[in-house]
């Protein structure tokens, strides 16, 4: 658990930051002493068509650290998926920003973890009203830096305000207990209490909603936080600071230090292993994950983690073909397959196999239209970046090249480098790259197979495990499959899963610890027990 005497015995609680290439006008007891309103945003610096109709105090292109907006030495560019074009030019912070950002965070904990559990559930209600007030401008930000298209990102706005609203009401419930021991003159209770300064490293997929479900959390349980978002997406969590700002939020309690891909490394490494952090989370893929791991190992800091899936979709021979192809459609396209927990792999029953193929080709080819998020219509998106584009080529060519069947799609789209056609390939088999590799893109692989033995084996041959999703309707089935799947999450009859009110978290290497739900806050919290004698 964090303790705030090491600080204070370290130095004057007084910071004067120095940043290369900025100066910083000192307010009343320094800059994280001062709880006042931050100043006005800088000038924008090019926006492109998406983002230039939009307030000016929500696009923010500096750093956000003790309250404060603040610039690097250097900056870097921020594209639009879509169209290539640049949005703007962010703060590119490096190790003394990130140290900085840390310290900052540290001296609002010693602050914060004594605000009562009322008020700190009030400012985030606050906060929650704000992104409400905000959300046609927030979800245009997210459209225009990870082109989801609009209808998605304004679903993901209310989403990721939902967030700061269970947790609001979450930060009242923070309960311990009382046992009666054995011996009669002696109590045991058992306190809850803020892990100290969280560092909170944050994926482009979700750029609103991954923080708010974890800093919400966080803020609600006592801790403070440090957000380094992903290089693609940084605006939306500068808006979120902007608004953290009017909420009332106090200086340090979120800061927000954005970088370029060239930076990410050795900030994430700084504020993993920063002795003044207690905690980490992180959502993203499981490589970084296992980099932070032992990043946070010296320390044996606490760790949550959000990693790669590889999710199964079982169609049984009993399963409802329209429903079936609805979930499909909903749990595979979903942000064109940008999602942690959409399908990767279709596993269909041979007798109702060719029904359900043809079926989800129809859907495909008639509820699926790519274009730019903005244009009204859009259901798929751009890629984030021509990378994204090469994986899902590369997994097509690989699975045709060994037997598979192009259904529907298969190739790039004309609209541009980013853009993929919806595809859905039959004849699959698991040497192929789509089967065991997860696609992060609009690529629908289907396996065909005989006994809900087989299905059960192909599920979880693999090592991770964050959701599965399966159609039936056979109720002993039912019991027998989502029992035996090895994920942290499953949709019966269901491709949606994803809830506030529901823990998120896989099993095997798709991450350690839940996020959302009454036991999202336990992420946050140390257990103390306190025996009290002489009674």
């Amino acid at each position: 658990m964090a303790t705030c005497f090491w600080l204070r015995s370290s130095g004057p609680r007084r910071l004067a930051w120095t940043f290369p290439g900025c100066r910083l006008r000192p307010h009343a007891g320094g800059p994280v002493a001062a709880w006042g309103p931050a100043p006005g945003p800088a000038p924008l610096r090019g926006y492109a068509g998406g983002l230039a109709s939009l307030s000016a105090a929500l696009l923010r292109t500096d750093s956000f650290v003790g309250g404060r907006w603040l610039p690097a030495a250097a900056t870097f560019p921020v594209q639009d998926p879509a169209s290539g074009a640049a949005l703007g030019m962010v703060a590119d912070c490096g190790v003394p920003e990130a140290r900085a950002a840390v310290r900052a965070a540290y001296e609002a904990f010693c602050s914060w973890r004594g605000v009562s559990a009322k008020e700190r559930s009030s400012l985030l209600r606050k906060w929650y009203d704000l992104m409400i007030k905000n959300k046609d401008d927030l979800a245009r930000i997210i459209t225009a830096e990870s082109g989801k298209p609009l209808k998605e990102a304004q679903g993901e706005i209310l989403y990721s305000a939902l967030f700061l609203e269970w947790f609001s009401e979450e930060a009242r419930r923070v309960y311990g207990d009382i046992i009666y021991t054995s011996a009669r003159d002696k109590r045991a209770l058992v306190l809850k209490q803020p892990v100290g300064v969280a560092a909170v490293i944050t994926p482009w997929n979700f750029p609103s909603a991954m923080i708010t479900r974890k800093v919400g959390a966080a803020l609600a349980a006592g801790c403070t936080v440090v957000v380094k978002p992903a290089e693609d997406t940084p605006f939306s969590a500068l808006a979120l600071a902007e608004l953290a700002s009017q909420a009332g939020i106090p200086p340090g309690v979120y800061n927000v230090i954005p970088c370029s891909r060239k930076n990410a490394a050795e900030v994430g490494e700084v504020i993993c292993t920063d002795p003044l952090v207690s905690k980490i989370s992180f959502t993203g893929s499981t490589t970084t994950g296992k980099v932070l791991l032992r990043h946070a190992a010296n320390s044996v800091k606490r760790v949550s983690m959000e990693l790669g899936g590889l999710a199964p979709f079982i169609v049984f021979d009993s399963a409802n073909v329209d429903q079936a192809v609805a979930g499909a459609m909903a749990s595979k396209f979903r942000n064109a397959g940008q999602t942690c927990v959409c399908s990767n792999r279709f596993l269909v029953q041979r007798g109702i196999h060719d029904a359900f193929v043809k079926a989800f080709a129809e859907a495909i080819k008639k509820n699926l239209r790519v274009g730019n998020g903005f244009e009204e219509g859009t259901t798929q998106g751009p890629l984030i970046n021509e990378k994204a584009v090469e994986k899902v080529e590369k997994q097509v060519n690989d699975a045709v090249c060994k037997g598979a069947t192009v259904v529907t799609g298969g190739k790039r789209h004309q609209l541009g480098k980013n853009f993929f056609e919806p595809t859905l390939l039959s004849n699959v088999t698991q040497d192929m790259l789509c089967s065991h590799e997860e696609t992060f893109g609009p690529l629908a692989p289907v396996i065909k197979f005989d006994t809900e033995e087989e299905a059960i084996a192909i599920a979880n041959a693999a090592d991770v495990g964050l959701a599965g999703y399966f159609y039936s309707q056979d109720p002993a089935q039912i019991w027998r499959v989502a029992e035996q799947l090895e994920v942290g999450m499953v949709g019966v009859n269901e491709g949606l899963i994803s809830s506030v009110e529901c823990p998120f978290g896989g099993v095997k290497q798709s991450g350690l610890g839940r996020e959302g739900s009454k036991y999202g806050i336990d992420e946050y919290l140390e257990l103390k027990y306190v025996c009290y004698g002489g009674l």
